[in-house]
């Protein structure tokens, strides 16, 4: 059995609330110069062998269900598992 990975990120160009509320924390628990954003990771598993199709059905699936294209980009990748 296969992973594969699809990580949702806010576009740079929108505000992330979430990111910015962990950033001022960690400055304030003394962990200066860091800047967080905040997103999604989705695991799958897919039984058999990864295929272009396959990751093609899943890109397709991060396109209209995973991820909100109009302000968050994502990125699909293979992962091995142990």
């Amino acid at each position: 059995m296969a992973r594969v990975v699809v990580d949702v990120m806010p576009k740079a160009e929108i505000l992330d609330p979430q990111g910015k509320a962990v950033t001022g924390a960690l400055q304030r628990l003394g962990f200066a110069g860091l800047a967080v954003r905040q997103g999604k990771r989705f695991e799958i598993e897919v039984d058999g062998e990864v295929t272009d199709e396959r990751l093609g059905q899943i890109h397709d699936a991060a396109e209209k269900l995973l991820a909100n294209t109009v302000i968050e980009d994502f990125a699909v990748r293979v992962e091995e598992t142990a």
